[in-house]
């Protein structure tokens, strides 16, 4: 396994077959996951897609991520946590300008910037990052649709695995967002394996 430092990402390919394996070492941890096509960066994974075709908000085991051409990218083949979230957004500077004033502007990591220090030498641009999946995330709504989010479900050792459907580059952070995280960042584990379990360098 491999470990990302809190409030740091990550980016590598992911071939068709292949499985990304996300284990949270200590509990309470989001990771933000966002995935385009290794041969064309135009197709790129899809919030919206991905929840009409499942017709719900609440996606694990079995479940398919959809690109914005209907195609399906990942396929969640383990999930021990069962609840995450792919309606917000990476959190950025602009998130902490704005709903963390106790910063005062001050300059804040942020899953945006790391999922784009991931991407980027891949030549994908910081606009092309779209909502990514918020892997442990805690998402909630009141019944008048007002969002909440509480600390993550997992615990140490909960696991997250998708394998690609397609050959992917894909970029993963320990997310940056202490309201997201129980108040604490906290570092994220992954490995990416083979069909058939074994470790890929």
């Amino acid at each position: 396994m491999k470990r990302l430092s809190p409030q740091t990402g990550t980016g590598f390919e992911l071939r068709a077959g292949q499985q990304l394996v996300v284990v949270d070492p200590t509990g309470g941890q989001v990771s933000d996951l966002y995935a385009v096509g290794a041969d064309d960066h135009e197709e790129w994974l899809s919030s919206g897609r991905t929840i009409d075709y499942a017709n719900t908000v609440f996606l694990t085991t079995g479940h398919l991520l959809y690109s914005n051409r209907s195609r399906p990218m990942l396929t969640i083949v383990e999930d021990t946590c069962g609840r995450h979230d792919f309606t917000l957004t990476p959190c950025s500077q602009e998130t902490f300008d704005l709903l963390y004033p106790e910063f005062e502007g001050r300059p804040h990591r942020s899953c945006l910037e790391n999922l784009h220090s991931g991407l980027g030498p891949y030549g994908i641009s910081r606009d092309r990052i779209a909502t990514s999946f918020n892997i442990f995330m805690n998402v909630w709504t009141d019944p008048d649709g007002t969002l909440h989010i509480d600390p993550p479900l997992s615990v140490a050792g909960t696991r997250f695995v998708v394998r690609a459907e397609m050959d992917l580059v894909v970029a993963l952070t320990a997310c940056s967002a202490e309201k997201s995280n129980g108040g604490v960042c906290k570092p994220i584990d992954y490995e990416v394996q083979d069909a058939f379990g074994t470790p890929v360098d």
